[in-house]
């Protein structure tokens, strides 16, 4: 079967071109909006991905349009490959943080410098937060993204929990 090899990057540009042909640029875009907070794809990986993809007959190129932008269309084998990989169990997470690494090592830094990083990483949790809720009050979204956005909206309330707990936690060192 194709999709025994699949990693979840390319898998997942396999799922974005259920919805129809994209070019890399738009694909990169899409993984921003839709998966970005909790996958991450860079530029350069989705276009070798794409590359990889096509070598393989799960997408076919099409010819190249405005700004050199080339479309790519999902193949029956393509689909074969999602359908296969999607319903394989997932692996376990794995937490890249790189603030609770630094928090890790906290005894090397003083604990108002470790504040002040936890303050910096505040704004952009609470900016996480209101844009979910945002999204969340816009509606228009089906079970799955519902499903994922209240993951995303759980997240971002823990972590400022979290973080509204650690100066009382840190008053030790």
């Amino acid at each position: 079967m194709p999709g025994t090899e699949l990693n979840a990057s390319a898998a997942s540009l396999l799922g974005f071109l259920h919805a129809g042909d994209a070019s890399g640029y738009e694909l990169v875009k899409l993984a921003e909006k839709l998966i970005g907070d909790f996958w991450t794809l860079t530029r350069s990986q989705v276009y070798r991905e794409l590359a990889t993809l096509a070598d393989r007959g799960l997408v076919r190129a099409g010819p190249a349009g405005p700004r050199a932008r080339q479309p790519y269309r999902l193949t029956d084998e393509g689909r074969a490959a999602f359908a296969e990989w999607v319903t394989r169990p997932p692996g376990t997470e794995q937490i890249r943080y790189p603030l609770l690494l630094t928090i890790a090592f906290g005894s090397a830094v003083e604990r108002e410098r470790l504040l002040e990083f936890v303050t910096e990483h505040r704004a952009l949790h609470e900016s996480r937060l209101a844009g979910y809720r945002e999204r969340a009050a816009a509606g228009g979204l089906d079970a799955y993204q519902r499903a994922t956005l209240a993951f995303g909206l759980r997240y971002e309330e823990a972590v400022l929990e979290w973080m509204d707990e650690l100066p009382g936690i840190l008053a030790d060192t």
